[in-house]
């Protein structure tokens, strides 16, 4: 079976920046399953694994634009320690959920200085060229739940 709409697809996959630098990578937990042609994951991946089957081993290069975005400006703001009621102290690399016109997103803080907290709501692999070497393992049908669902259940899958 090749990977299509609707397959549930199973691969081993190391990303890297420009750099070389190792991002993330299923080598420390586990395989990942998604639902192909659903947006389980970016764009440029799950083009590049459309009409490959199991066994199939390939690198690809995705631009931003089919990756996680380009950087937005507009998701860095300052606001002032204030706004982080309850918490004692914010150190950069904090993530908060904040409430956006959007609906709820998740954005980290970059910056404190006194009583000044810079936070961004950028996904923090926007901008950035993403490498991937993949191995795809496994190739199936989506059974009728996870079509319903819209995601893989199972091993390596979505559990409920």
């Amino acid at each position: 079976m090749h990977i299509s709409q609707d397959a549930v697809v199973t691969i081993d996959y190391r990303l890297t920046n420009d750099a070389g630098e190792v991002i993330d990578s299923s080598e420390h937990h586990g395989p990942l399953a998604y639902l192909h042609g659903h947006g389980n994951i970016i764009p440029g991946l799950e083009q590049a694994l459309e009409g490959r089957g199991a066994g199939d081993t390939f690198k690809v290069s995705i631009a931003p634009a089919l990756g996680y975005g380009e950087r937005n400006p507009a998701l860095t703001q300052t606001l002032p320690s204030s706004m982080f009621g309850g918490v004692d102290q914010i150190q950069v690399g904090m993530q908060f959920h904040a409430q956006t016109d959007h609906g709820i997103e998740v954005v980290t803080v970059t910056a404190v200085e006194g009583d000044q907290v810079t936070i961004d709501g950028n996904h923090p692999l926007a901008g950035q060229t993403l490498h991937f070497d993949v191995t795809v393992r496994e190739v199936r049908a989506a059974d009728a739940e996870e079509l319903a669902h819209g995601h893989v259940h199972g091993e390596h899958g979505h559990h409920h």
